[in-house]
């Protein structure tokens, strides 16, 4: 299967070597890498450059947009700029954070996940961050819920869904309309993927809102929000946010902010999180 990886990046010079020279290092190299340089104002583009000169199939691609980082849109504008530039004749497409190691054999295993079941649509491993010299789980989601720095999608599965959304929640909204047209999720446990920059590092104040909405914008509803909210909040260890996350759910509710998914598709999610809550709790 050919994979093909696009990375957006945005002043990366402290991490993108690390995570290009785990991608060449790869026992199963990707037939494409399009780093996108997002407005970088470091070395970003001048490492890049430097691989692509000894590695024919990296290449690098510059976007000019705000510096502002706001959660969801920056990175996937981003991502839609690199992925313009590929050809249809890939497998598994990937989108990629700039700021992680990769184990040799990791997509080996993700080729081989997929290549053994034709109805798994996604795969990916898990993220791991460093702390007091140990690299320990970065325990911010579910277990059956793959990262956003580490996506892996069937070409049909990525078709389907109509490639990724450009806003905060698209790395949850992708997973549930897979599930919603039939596809698999699939975690591997043994795929340990070094996070070198913890998660919500570049976000600032005006993105204190933003997780509330983008529960708004998944068709959640407001009991599935204060739970979804009250889980996450406790999670990162700050109380404090599940009343951020509330606000920005009654923000974008009075101002009617458009939905990522269909009335059908919101149907869907709220009956399929809830009976995942179900599951937990009996």
């Amino acid at each position: 299967m050919n994979y093909y990886i696009v990375i957006p990046a945005h002043n990366e010079e402290a991490f993108i070597a690390l995570t290009l020279d785990s991608l060449i290092s790869q026992t199963v190299l990707p037939k494409k890498v399009v780093v996108v340089n997002d407005n970088s104002t470091d070395k970003t583009a001048e490492i890049v450059t430097a691989f692509a000169k000894v590695n024919p199939f990296i290449t690098l691609v510059n976007k000019t947009s705000e510096a502002i980082h706001l959660p969801g849109s920056k990175v996937i504008q981003a991502f839609h700029k690199g992925y313009e530039t590929l050809d249809e004749n890939y497998d598994v497409i990937v989108k990629l954070d700039a700021d992680l190691i990769l184990p040799n054999n990791y997509f080996e295993t993700i080729v081989n996940i997929f290549e053994k079941d034709p109805s798994i649509g996604m795969a990916g491993g898990f993220a791991y961050i460093e702390k007091n010299g140990e690299w320990i789980l970065e325990n911010l989601t579910d277990k059956d819920h793959i990262r956003g720095a580490f996506k892996a999608y069937r070409k049909a599965c990525f078709q389907q869904i109509g490639n990724l959304k450009p806003a905060m929640g698209w790395d949850t909204v992708d997973e549930l309309l897979a599930k919603f047209y039939g596809w698999k999720v699939v975690t591997d446990a043994q795929l340990i993927v070094k996070h070198l920059k913890p998660t919500g590092a570049n976000y600032n104040k005006t993105a204190r809102y933003k997780q509330g909405e983008a529960f708004y914008t998944l068709g959640y509803g407001f009991l599935i929000t204060s739970i979804a909210s009250a889980k996450l909040a406790m999670m990162k260890k700050k109380p404090q946010l599940f009343l951020d996350y509330i606000k920005g759910f009654w923000k974008a509710k009075t101002a009617k902010t458009p939905l990522l998914v269909t009335a059908e598709q919101a149907k869907f999610i709220r009956s399929y999180r809830l009976k995942k809550m179900k599951e937990k709790i009996f």
